[in-house]
């Protein structure tokens, strides 16, 4: 079994800040990528970040240069992924879903509900 499980949102304020934790246990040989998605609602759940097991970072264009700031990053010894998110905007209230690319296949959690506003 494999669990995913994402932490950290919560309601901030416009300009604000939130640092998102994955965490992922359970029997896992290795994990190649690690991605966090996003899905407001009424829209479709899309991708703001992804990793390599390499620490090659990618980003949506929608957060390009917002949360390149810190960033994603990735412990690999601890099987977590995380996501610096920085001049946070209301466009960017949705639930936060994590998902993890291993040997056995792909795995995501139950998400964290990230809320913008003033």
């Amino acid at each position: 079994q494999v669990q995913v499980v994402e932490s950290g949102g919560g309601l901030v304020q416009p300009g604000g800040f939130l640092r998102l934790s994955c965490a992922a246990s359970g029997t896992i040989f290795s994990i190649y990528t690690m991605r966090w998605y996003r899905q407001a609602p009424g829209k479709q759940r899309e991708l703001v970040a992804g990793i390599t097991d390499g620490g090659i970072p990618n980003y949506a264009d929608s957060v390009k240069g917002r949360f390149t700031i810190s960033t994603i990053s990735r412990d690999n010894a601890k099987s977590t992924v995380y996501l610096q998110m920085n001049s946070l905007k209301p466009d960017d209230t949705a639930v936060y879903y994590c998902n993890i690319y291993t040997t056995r296949g792909s795995y995501w959690g139950q998400g964290t509900q990230v809320t913008v506003s003033s």
